[in-house]
């Protein structure tokens, strides 16, 4: 059963995880609160078991819902969960989190209790942070996406994007051991772009991954959007896996063992790989949701203040 917060009694956002206490927003919030002028505002963990029982994520979002000082919540591993679970509890749901089915932002505005899914939009800026402009259309890569979550349906969304035209990879292959989530991002995926060329592989054992792996072209980008590295071990790919050359590589984790990473910076120099962790995807993540609790805007110089003292912290 999930241990509610007891009622806020200054300005307070919350942080909707697994292990919340172990993530490094804990001890930057603070900082950041300083600089976005709120340095009375705090963040609190709310921690739940991964696919915990519908009825505690109606109780979080009823807490939030009817606390004065609750502004919101920044909902990580449980988003989809939360969303099918409590949906019924908001008022307003931007068109991301009705599309995809899953909310990782929670905001109150004029007495509203508002849904928001922001990776679409973070994801796209982290990137457009190490993938170079045209890329797409000058390399003719492929993209391998490991896992269908909710991450992936936002990153899977973002690069094939009808409205890039020729400007995205040449074809995508997206796996995962759990068949009703792959069908749920293909169900997406048809509607963002009927024409792409998608592949969807229901997988059994990381040997099948790496077969995947190694039937791409090179100048690809591998995505490691399964959550093995962080709150539970391991890699979706074996230690045997060949990257294709001149390839990015992205580790989705910020944190935890990250196996995955590893494996690829063991090959970086050799494969001619640009390996990649989530942390400005952490960065992009967070004040994109921050921006929305608080109604502010977080970018430029600002989002760049933020980078900084977060580097050196």
């Amino acid at each position: 059963m999930v241990q509610l917060p007891e009622q806020a009694t200054v300005p307070t956002m919350y942080f909707i995880g697994v292990t919340t206490t172990k993530s490094s927003i804990m001890t930057l919030f603070p900082k950041w609160a300083k600089i976005l002028g709120f340095p009375n505002a705090v963040l609190k963990g709310i921690d739940l078991e991964i696919h915990a029982d519908p009825s505690d994520y109606r109780k979080v979002v009823e807490f939030i819902k009817n606390d004065e000082h609750s502004l919101g919540a920044l909902v990580t591993t449980h988003k989809i969960d939360l969303y099918e679970a409590a949906k019924d509890l908001f008022d307003e749901m931007d068109p991301y989190a009705k599309m995809f089915g899953e909310l990782s932002c929670i905001s109150k505005k004029d007495g509203k209790l508002r849904g928001h899914a922001k990776d679409p939009i973070s994801s796209g800026m982290a990137l457009e942070r190490f993938i170079p402009k045209n890329y797409w259309s000058n390399n003719e890569g492929e993209t391998l996406l490991l896992g269908a979550g909710g991450s992936a349906i936002a990153i899977s969304s973002y690069l094939m994007n009808r409205e890039k035209g020729e400007e995205i990879p040449k074809r995508l292959v997206i796996t995962d051991m759990n068949e009703k989530r792959l069908e749920e991002i293909m169900h997406i995926l048809t509607e963002v772009n009927q024409d792409a060329n998608v592949e969807y592989h229901l997988i059994s054992s990381v040997e099948e991954n790496d077969g995947l792996l190694q039937s791409l072209a090179d100048n690809s980008l591998i995505i490691n959007a399964t959550g093995l590295g962080k709150d539970r071990p391991g890699s979706p790919l074996s230690d045997s896996a060949q990257f294709p050359s001149s390839s990015f590589v992205w580790e989705l984790n910020y944190r935890g063992d990250r196996d995955f990473m590893h494996q690829a910076i063991a090959q970086e120099e050799r494969s001619q790989l640009q390996v990649e962790d989530g942390w400005i995807y952490f960065l992009h993540g967070w004040t994109q949701v921050i921006a929305e609790v608080f109604h502010l805007p977080i970018e430029g110089e600002t989002f760049q203040q933020i980078e900084e003292i977060s580097n050196q912290s």
